[in-house]
Protein backbone atom coordinates (compact mmCIF):
# COMPACT_ATOMS: atom_id res chain seq x y z
CA UNK A 1 0.00 0.00 0.00
CA UNK A 2 1.34 3.42 -0.95
CA UNK A 3 2.13 5.52 2.11
CA UNK A 4 0.31 8.86 2.27
CA UNK A 5 1.38 10.66 5.40
CA UNK A 6 -0.34 13.21 7.58
CA UNK A 7 0.53 14.93 10.85
CA UNK A 8 -1.08 17.19 13.48
CA UNK A 9 -1.29 20.95 13.16
CA UNK A 10 0.53 22.99 15.81
CA UNK A 11 1.35 26.63 15.21
CA UNK A 12 3.50 26.98 12.08
CA UNK A 13 4.97 23.48 12.36
CA UNK A 14 3.29 22.40 9.11
CA UNK A 15 5.67 24.52 7.01
CA UNK A 16 8.71 22.59 8.23
CA UNK A 17 7.03 19.16 8.27
CA UNK A 18 5.82 19.64 4.69
CA UNK A 19 9.37 20.43 3.59
CA UNK A 20 10.70 17.39 5.45
CA UNK A 21 8.22 14.97 3.87
CA UNK A 22 8.60 16.56 0.45
CA UNK A 23 12.39 16.24 0.61
CA UNK A 24 12.02 12.55 1.53
CA UNK A 25 9.76 11.98 -1.45
CA UNK A 26 6.57 11.11 0.45
CA UNK A 27 3.07 11.87 -0.63
CA UNK A 28 1.21 13.70 2.10
CA UNK A 29 -2.11 15.13 3.15
CA UNK A 30 -1.74 18.39 5.04
CA UNK A 31 -4.71 18.64 7.42
CA UNK A 32 -6.73 21.85 7.11
CA UNK A 33 -5.73 24.64 9.46
CA UNK A 34 -7.26 24.28 12.91
CA UNK A 35 -10.85 25.52 12.92
CA UNK A 36 -14.10 25.14 14.78
CA UNK A 37 -14.90 22.17 12.51
CA UNK A 38 -11.62 20.50 13.54
CA UNK A 39 -12.42 21.04 17.20
CA UNK A 40 -16.02 19.83 16.84
CA UNK A 41 -14.84 16.57 15.24
CA UNK A 42 -12.31 15.98 18.00
CA UNK A 43 -14.77 16.77 20.77
CA UNK A 44 -17.39 14.46 19.24
CA UNK A 45 -15.18 11.38 19.38
CA UNK A 46 -12.80 12.08 22.31
CA UNK A 47 -13.30 11.17 25.96
CA UNK A 48 -15.04 14.04 27.74
CA UNK A 49 -12.13 14.91 30.04
CA UNK A 50 -9.39 14.55 27.42
CA UNK A 51 -6.99 17.46 26.96
CA UNK A 52 -7.89 20.11 24.41
CA UNK A 53 -4.76 19.36 22.30
CA UNK A 54 -5.80 15.70 22.05
CA UNK A 55 -9.22 16.74 20.80
CA UNK A 56 -7.88 19.21 18.24
CA UNK A 57 -5.24 16.83 16.87
CA UNK A 58 -7.79 14.01 16.67
CA UNK A 59 -9.88 16.38 14.56
CA UNK A 60 -6.80 16.99 12.38
CA UNK A 61 -6.41 13.26 11.79
CA UNK A 62 -10.07 12.68 10.95
CA UNK A 63 -10.00 15.50 8.40
CA UNK A 64 -6.76 14.16 6.86
CA UNK A 65 -7.90 10.52 6.77
CA UNK A 66 -11.08 11.61 4.99
CA UNK A 67 -8.81 13.20 2.36
CA UNK A 68 -6.89 9.97 1.74
CA UNK A 69 -4.07 9.82 4.29
CA UNK A 70 -3.16 6.36 5.58
CA UNK A 71 -0.10 7.02 7.80
CA UNK A 72 -0.15 9.34 10.81
CA UNK A 73 3.02 10.84 12.29
CA UNK A 74 2.45 11.75 15.93
CA UNK A 75 4.80 12.79 18.73
CA UNK A 76 5.11 10.56 21.77
CA UNK A 77 6.33 11.44 25.24
CA UNK A 78 7.32 10.27 28.70
CA UNK A 79 6.41 11.18 32.25
CA UNK A 80 3.16 12.28 33.90
CA UNK A 81 1.98 14.37 30.91
CA UNK A 82 -0.74 12.58 28.93
CA UNK A 83 0.93 13.48 25.61
CA UNK A 84 2.67 10.11 25.75
CA UNK A 85 -0.76 8.43 25.51
CA UNK A 86 -2.23 10.60 22.74
CA UNK A 87 -1.13 8.32 19.90
CA UNK A 88 -2.45 5.18 21.63
CA UNK A 89 -5.81 6.75 22.54
CA UNK A 90 -6.23 8.29 19.09
CA UNK A 91 -5.32 5.00 17.38
CA UNK A 92 -8.07 3.19 19.28
CA UNK A 93 -10.64 5.89 18.57
CA UNK A 94 -9.82 6.01 14.86
CA UNK A 95 -9.84 2.21 14.61
CA UNK A 96 -13.28 2.15 16.22
CA UNK A 97 -14.42 4.69 13.63
CA UNK A 98 -13.35 2.27 10.87
CA UNK A 99 -10.33 4.08 9.44
CA UNK A 100 -7.55 1.98 7.87
CA UNK A 101 -4.18 3.58 8.71
CA UNK A 102 -0.82 3.16 10.41
CA UNK A 103 0.03 5.26 13.48
CA UNK A 104 3.76 6.09 13.75
CA UNK A 105 4.69 7.61 17.09
CA UNK A 106 7.95 9.56 17.26
CA UNK A 107 9.27 8.89 20.76
CA UNK A 108 11.62 11.30 22.60
CA UNK A 109 14.93 9.65 21.78
CA UNK A 110 16.99 9.50 18.61
CA UNK A 111 17.16 5.69 18.39
CA UNK A 112 13.40 5.09 18.33
CA UNK A 113 12.82 8.06 16.03
CA UNK A 114 15.41 6.61 13.65
CA UNK A 115 13.67 3.21 13.60
CA UNK A 116 10.32 4.84 12.84
CA UNK A 117 11.81 6.72 9.90
CA UNK A 118 13.48 3.55 8.67
CA UNK A 119 10.09 1.82 8.72
CA UNK A 120 8.88 4.54 6.40
CA UNK A 121 11.69 3.72 4.01
CA UNK A 122 13.85 6.81 4.53
CA UNK A 123 17.42 6.67 3.20
CA UNK A 124 20.19 8.17 5.34
CA UNK A 125 21.37 10.81 2.80
CA UNK A 126 17.85 12.08 2.17
CA UNK A 127 17.11 11.97 5.89
CA UNK A 128 20.12 14.16 6.67
CA UNK A 129 19.22 16.68 3.98
CA UNK A 130 15.56 16.66 5.01
CA UNK A 131 16.38 17.22 8.67
CA UNK A 132 18.81 20.02 7.83
CA UNK A 133 16.20 21.80 5.73
CA UNK A 134 13.51 21.28 8.35
CA UNK A 135 15.57 22.49 11.31
CA UNK A 136 16.75 25.59 9.44
CA UNK A 137 13.14 26.48 8.59
CA UNK A 138 12.00 25.95 12.16
CA UNK A 139 14.78 28.17 13.50
CA UNK A 140 14.06 30.85 10.91
CA UNK A 141 10.34 30.89 11.78
CA UNK A 142 11.02 31.04 15.50
CA UNK A 143 13.57 33.84 15.16
CA UNK A 144 11.19 36.01 13.14
CA UNK A 145 8.27 35.10 15.40
CA UNK A 146 10.18 36.33 18.45
CA UNK A 147 10.70 39.69 16.77
CA UNK A 148 7.04 39.87 15.74
CA UNK A 149 5.89 39.28 19.33
CA UNK A 150 8.09 42.13 20.51
CA UNK A 151 7.14 44.53 17.70
CA UNK A 152 3.34 44.39 17.51
CA UNK A 153 3.09 46.75 20.51
CA UNK A 154 5.08 49.43 18.71
CA UNK A 155 4.29 49.05 15.02
CA UNK A 156 4.02 52.31 13.07
CA UNK A 157 0.99 51.15 11.10
CA UNK A 158 -1.62 48.78 12.49
CA UNK A 159 -1.39 45.29 11.02
CA UNK A 160 1.83 45.75 9.05
CA UNK A 161 3.86 43.39 11.26
CA UNK A 162 1.40 40.52 10.85
CA UNK A 163 1.16 41.19 7.12
CA UNK A 164 4.94 40.89 6.76
CA UNK A 165 5.05 37.80 8.98
CA UNK A 166 2.39 36.07 6.87
CA UNK A 167 4.29 36.97 3.68
CA UNK A 168 7.46 35.54 5.21
CA UNK A 169 5.72 32.27 6.13
CA UNK A 170 4.21 31.92 2.65
CA UNK A 171 7.56 32.53 0.92
CA UNK A 172 9.41 30.19 3.27
CA UNK A 173 6.81 27.49 2.72
CA UNK A 174 7.48 27.45 -1.01
CA UNK A 175 11.27 27.18 -1.06
CA UNK A 176 13.28 23.96 -0.83
CA UNK A 177 16.75 25.49 -0.90
CA UNK A 178 18.73 25.47 2.35
CA UNK A 179 20.88 28.30 0.98
CA UNK A 180 17.89 30.64 0.51
CA UNK A 181 16.39 30.25 3.99
CA UNK A 182 18.70 32.70 5.77
CA UNK A 183 18.39 35.21 2.93
CA UNK A 184 14.59 35.25 3.19
CA UNK A 185 14.70 35.32 6.99
CA UNK A 186 17.16 38.22 7.10
CA UNK A 187 15.14 40.18 4.55
CA UNK A 188 11.88 39.97 6.49
CA UNK A 189 13.62 40.39 9.86
CA UNK A 190 14.92 43.78 8.75
CA UNK A 191 11.56 44.80 7.29
CA UNK A 192 9.80 43.98 10.55
CA UNK A 193 12.44 45.84 12.57
CA UNK A 194 11.77 48.89 10.38
CA UNK A 195 8.13 48.78 11.55
CA UNK A 196 9.16 49.78 15.07
CA UNK A 197 7.86 53.11 16.27
CA UNK A 198 6.51 54.40 19.55
CA UNK A 199 4.75 52.07 21.96
CA UNK A 200 0.97 52.10 21.57
CA UNK A 201 0.46 53.41 25.10
CA UNK A 202 3.69 55.38 25.26
CA UNK A 203 5.39 52.96 27.63
CA UNK A 204 6.98 49.50 27.32
CA UNK A 205 4.95 46.78 29.01
CA UNK A 206 6.49 43.29 29.02
CA UNK A 207 4.47 40.11 29.50
CA UNK A 208 5.83 36.55 29.49
CA UNK A 209 3.78 33.56 28.39
CA UNK A 210 4.27 30.17 30.07
CA UNK A 211 2.33 26.91 30.08
CA UNK A 212 1.68 23.71 28.18
CA UNK A 213 3.51 23.69 24.85
CA UNK A 214 0.57 23.15 22.48
CA UNK A 215 -1.51 25.83 24.16
CA UNK A 216 1.41 28.27 24.13
CA UNK A 217 2.32 27.72 20.47
CA UNK A 218 -0.98 27.17 18.67
CA UNK A 219 -2.89 30.39 18.03
CA UNK A 220 -6.21 28.62 17.42
CA UNK A 221 -5.98 26.76 20.72
CA UNK A 222 -5.02 29.87 22.73
CA UNK A 223 -7.42 32.24 20.94
CA UNK A 224 -4.58 34.29 19.42
CA UNK A 225 -3.25 35.18 22.87
CA UNK A 226 0.09 36.53 21.64
CA UNK A 227 -1.48 38.70 18.95
CA UNK A 228 -4.18 40.05 21.26
CA UNK A 229 -1.58 41.10 23.83
CA UNK A 230 0.47 42.85 21.19
CA UNK A 231 -2.57 44.76 19.99
CA UNK A 232 -3.19 45.84 23.59
CA UNK A 233 0.30 47.33 23.74
CA UNK A 234 2.29 44.54 25.40
CA UNK A 235 5.70 43.27 24.34
CA UNK A 236 5.40 39.48 24.52
CA UNK A 237 8.11 36.90 25.15
CA UNK A 238 8.08 33.14 25.70
CA UNK A 239 10.72 30.47 26.05
CA UNK A 240 8.71 27.69 24.42
CA UNK A 241 9.11 27.47 20.66
CA UNK A 242 9.10 24.52 18.30
CA UNK A 243 12.89 24.67 17.97
CA UNK A 244 13.40 24.52 21.75
CA UNK A 245 10.78 21.76 22.03
CA UNK A 246 12.54 19.59 19.45
CA UNK A 247 15.91 20.11 21.16
CA UNK A 248 14.36 19.11 24.49
CA UNK A 249 12.38 16.25 22.86
CA UNK A 250 15.63 14.74 21.56
CA UNK A 251 17.55 15.42 24.79
CA UNK A 252 19.89 17.85 23.04
CA UNK A 253 19.63 20.64 25.63
CA UNK A 254 20.11 20.95 29.37
CA UNK A 255 17.54 22.23 31.86
CA UNK A 256 20.23 23.25 34.35
CA UNK A 257 19.53 27.01 34.23
CA UNK A 258 15.77 26.47 34.28
CA UNK A 259 16.04 24.22 37.33
CA UNK A 260 18.09 26.85 39.15
CA UNK A 261 15.31 29.40 38.66
CA UNK A 262 12.65 26.91 39.77
CA UNK A 263 14.60 25.37 42.66
CA UNK A 264 13.28 27.60 45.50
CA UNK A 265 9.75 26.50 44.59
CA UNK A 266 9.94 23.22 42.68
CA UNK A 267 12.79 20.71 42.50
CA UNK A 268 11.12 17.76 40.78
CA UNK A 269 9.90 17.03 37.27
CA UNK A 270 6.09 17.10 37.31
CA UNK A 271 5.49 16.27 33.64
CA UNK A 272 4.84 18.34 30.57
CA UNK A 273 6.11 21.90 30.95
CA UNK A 274 5.13 22.34 34.59
CA UNK A 275 8.73 22.86 35.69
CA UNK A 276 9.23 25.33 32.84
CA UNK A 277 6.16 27.32 33.89
CA UNK A 278 7.59 27.82 37.36
CA UNK A 279 11.21 28.41 36.33
CA UNK A 280 10.35 30.77 33.47
CA UNK A 281 8.03 32.83 35.68
CA UNK A 282 10.81 33.31 38.24
CA UNK A 283 13.19 34.21 35.39
CA UNK A 284 10.78 36.80 33.96
CA UNK A 285 10.33 38.35 37.39
CA UNK A 286 14.06 38.71 37.88
CA UNK A 287 14.38 40.23 34.41
CA UNK A 288 11.87 42.95 35.26
CA UNK A 289 8.81 41.74 33.36
CA UNK A 290 5.51 43.35 34.34
CA UNK A 291 3.39 40.21 34.27
CA UNK A 292 3.10 36.57 33.25
CA UNK A 293 0.24 34.65 31.66
CA UNK A 294 0.01 30.90 32.15
CA UNK A 295 -2.06 28.96 29.63
CA UNK A 296 -2.89 25.27 29.68
CA UNK A 297 -5.59 22.74 28.78
CA UNK A 298 -8.36 22.15 31.28
CA UNK A 299 -7.49 19.10 33.48
CA UNK A 300 -3.74 19.34 32.61
CA UNK A 301 -2.10 18.01 35.78
CA UNK A 302 1.43 19.41 35.22
CA UNK A 303 0.03 22.92 34.75
CA UNK A 304 -2.39 22.54 37.68
CA UNK A 305 0.59 21.60 39.87
CA UNK A 306 2.51 24.58 38.47
CA UNK A 307 -0.43 26.91 39.14
CA UNK A 308 -0.54 26.03 42.84
CA UNK A 309 3.17 26.86 43.09
CA UNK A 310 2.89 30.00 40.97
CA UNK A 311 0.60 31.51 43.59
CA UNK A 312 3.65 31.63 45.91
CA UNK A 313 5.91 32.79 43.07
CA UNK A 314 3.57 35.68 42.32
CA UNK A 315 3.65 36.82 45.94
CA UNK A 316 7.33 36.25 46.69
CA UNK A 317 8.75 37.45 43.38
CA UNK A 318 6.39 40.43 43.12
CA UNK A 319 5.07 39.74 39.62
CA UNK A 320 1.44 39.76 38.46
CA UNK A 321 0.09 36.46 37.15
CA UNK A 322 -3.00 35.43 35.20
CA UNK A 323 -3.93 31.84 34.33
CA UNK A 324 -6.17 30.45 31.59
CA UNK A 325 -7.19 26.78 31.64
CA UNK A 326 -9.00 26.23 28.34
CA UNK A 327 -11.31 23.64 26.81
CA UNK A 328 -13.79 23.54 23.93
CA UNK A 329 -16.09 26.07 25.65
CA UNK A 330 -14.46 29.09 24.02
CA UNK A 331 -15.84 32.44 25.19
CA UNK A 332 -13.79 34.92 23.16
CA UNK A 333 -15.55 38.02 24.47
CA UNK A 334 -14.85 37.11 28.09
CA UNK A 335 -11.30 36.12 27.18
CA UNK A 336 -10.66 39.52 25.60
CA UNK A 337 -12.19 41.34 28.57
CA UNK A 338 -9.92 39.54 31.03
CA UNK A 339 -6.85 40.32 28.93
CA UNK A 340 -7.79 44.00 28.70
CA UNK A 341 -8.30 44.20 32.45
CA UNK A 342 -4.96 42.48 33.12
CA UNK A 343 -3.04 44.77 30.76
CA UNK A 344 -4.75 47.85 32.21
CA UNK A 345 -3.80 46.75 35.72
CA UNK A 346 -0.17 46.21 34.73
CA UNK A 347 -0.09 49.58 33.00
CA UNK A 348 -1.48 51.39 36.05
CA UNK A 349 1.04 49.62 38.30
CA UNK A 350 3.91 50.59 36.05
CA UNK A 351 2.82 54.21 35.80
CA UNK A 352 2.46 54.36 39.57
CA UNK A 353 5.99 53.02 40.03
CA UNK A 354 7.41 55.58 37.61
CA UNK A 355 5.59 58.45 39.29
CA UNK A 356 7.06 57.54 42.60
Amino acid sequence: MKKIITFPQMGNLKISVKSFLRELGFEMVVPPDNSQKTLDLGVKYSPEHACLPLKITLGNFIEALEQGANVILMAGGIGPCRLGYYAEVQREILNDLGYDFKMCSLEPNLKETYYTLRYLGVSIPRLIKGLTLTIKKIRAIDEVNKLVAKTRAREKKEGQVDRLFNEFLKELDEIMSIRKINKIKDNYYEQIKDCQGKFIRGIELKIGIVGEIYMVIDSFANLNLEKRLGQLGAVVEREIYISSWIAHFLNLTSDKELKEYARPYLENFVGGHGLHSVGDTVKYSQEGFDGVIQVGPFTCMPEIVAKTILNDVEKNEDISLMTFFMDEQRGEAGFQTRLEAFVDLLMRNKLAEEVG
